[in-house]
């Protein structure tokens, strides 16, 4: 007699499905959601907050100003630039103005000196040498122009004074002679001092000594009397 196999009766009339999801899918399944919980853990617990839309506007603001800014300063050092290639060149062009200044002076020097060599000496010698002199009053005042040799240059420039002793008729006739204030002087090998000095009101100066002392009533190194034009 033949066995018979019970069968399950399912209403839908369809067999139960053996089929599972394999287990590579599962373990990736799984592995993305755990990363993906990973990463918002992370952020939410350890990273810097996220900015808001206020948040982002002002960061964006400030970041605009900072670049207007960097762009402000990129111009004023760029105009820095220029002015400072201006100013080296104005330099090097004074540099050579005045090289050439310098060569100027030392030619004139040159000729003066020996235009100097060439002048009577002074009658009465001495250590500094009074080679000549030009007078002339004005507004009251001495104007002079004395040109001062040294007889053995070298070393250290003489450092003294010079004094004029003046003599002429005073506002009330009678002639008198009066010191002037001493000027402080130094001579290398020449020196020509110009300037003037005032004299006492109603004085008409006629002759003028000049007097080069160590100091003022000191040492006489030099002496000579010149009239007053």
């Amino acid at each position: 007699m033949t066995a018979f196999k019970p069968v399950e009766f399912r209403p839908s009339g369809r067999r139960r499905s053996s089929w599972h999801p394999p287990r590579w899918l599962v373990l990736l399944s799984a592995g993305i959601a755990i990363g993906a919980g990973g990463v918002v853990f992370v952020q939410e617990r350890y990273l810097a907050p996220r900015l808001s839309a206020a948040d982002s506007a002002q960061l964006r603001e400030s970041f605009d100003r900072a670049e207007r800014e960097r762009q402000r300063l990129s111009g004023e050092l760029a105009a820095t630039s220029e002015q400072l290639k201006a100013a080296l060149s104005e330099k090097g062009t004074l540099t050579t103005d005045l090289a050439a200044s310098k060569t100027t002076i030392e030619r004139l020097r040159a000729q003066l000196s020996s235009l100097v060599a060439v002048l009577p000496p002074d009658p009465r010698g001495g250590a500094i040498e009074v080679r000549a002199a030009d007078f002339s009053t004005s507004a009251g005042a001495l104007v002079y122009e004395v040109l001062l040799t040294r007889a053995k240059s070298g070393g250290q420039p003489f450092s003294g004074v010079m004094q004029f002793a003046v003599t002429g008729n005073s506002g009330r006739g009678a002639e008198t002679t009066v010191t002037l204030k001493p000027v402080e002087i130094a001579v290398d090998t020449f020196e020509i001092l110009r300037g003037s000095l005032p004299l006492p009101e109603g004085f008409v100066p006629r002759q003028a000594t000049v007097r080069v002392l160590d100091r003022a009533d000191g040492r006489q190194f030099g002496m000579r009397v010149l009239r007053v034009k």
